[in-house]
């Protein structure tokens, strides 16, 4: 994901924070202190024109929501490397720590690749595929009394699969990290078709996905990257929420 910022979208190197298990540096091992901590620097300044982006690939659970904002009746959590002795974090403290604070002419997209991860930012419109086979919205603030959206800006998440699904993973790189399926047909569907819309995006990711990964054909030096045995092959549908609803058969994906 790293190099895809940089290479594909430009992102210079020094404004990128990346968080691994295997780090030295206790400041850049993704327990819950220091995932909020970088939460917090990704949107702290942050103005009009500039485009945020955060990535989580790791252990996602749900727990018993207990404020009536979920639908379902629980909230989605991302579990650090800590999360038995200092917790999860909780959609609604992402939510209030990345999303409102977002001003006019901020774009946030997160994309986590998590079980359970389907609405993982709280925001309030779900986009989901039809019976007729189209992504509609759905609004899905249960408590409009409570404050889910940003201050001006747009909030974009994409996720590996709904609130109720698994997601799957592979050994893809070499040390041992662990690639997600959604990463993966992230990737590929961005490398494959540079320019394509939110629509077109959410389609190829989810042909990728039930196809058990396809080919391993991501162009040009990404590629490399995936070249080795990938395999998975699961029921969990990629999921796309929003602050607010747009057209995402029109609206180019850019991050």
């Amino acid at each position: 994901m790293s190099f895809l910022l940089r290479e594909r979208f430009a992102f210079p190197a020094d404004c990128i924070l990346v968080l691994t298990q295997e780090d030295g540096d206790p400041y850049r091992v993704p327990t819950r202190a220091n995932l909020l901590a970088a939460m917090r620097w990704l949107v702290e300044g942050c103005s009009a024109g500039d485009s945020l982006v955060l990535h989580f690939s790791g252990h996602g659970v749900q727990k018993l929501d207990v404020d009536g904002d979920e639908a379902d009746g629980y909230d989605e959590a991302l579990c650090p490397v800590d999360f038995e002795r200092a917790g999860v974090i909780l959609d609604d403290d992402i939510n209030e720590t990345i999303v409102r604070p977002l001003v006019a002419g901020v774009k946030l997209h997160a994309i986590v690749d998590t079980c359970h991860s389907g609405t993982i930012l709280d925001l309030p419109f779900l986009c989901r595929l039809s019976r007729t086979g189209y992504w509609q919205w759905e609004n899905h603030c249960r408590r409009p009394e409570l404050a889910k959206g940003t201050s001006g800006g747009l909030a974009i998440s994409i996720s590996g699969c709904g609130d109720s699904q698994t997601s799957s993973d592979t050994t893809a790189f070499s040390g041992g990290a662990a690639t997600g399926a959604m990463t993966y047909s992230f990737i590929k569907a961005v490398e494959t078709e540079p320019g394509t819309t939110y629509g077109r995006l959410l389609s190829a990711m989810r042909s990728t996905i039930r196809g058990g990964g396809g080919e391993v054909g991501i162009p040009g030096p990404l590629g490399a990257f995936f070249r080795r045995v990938i395999t998975f092959s699961c029921a969990q549908e990629p999921q796309l929420c929003a602050s607010e609803p747009f057209d995402i058969y029109r609206k180019p994906f850019l991050l």
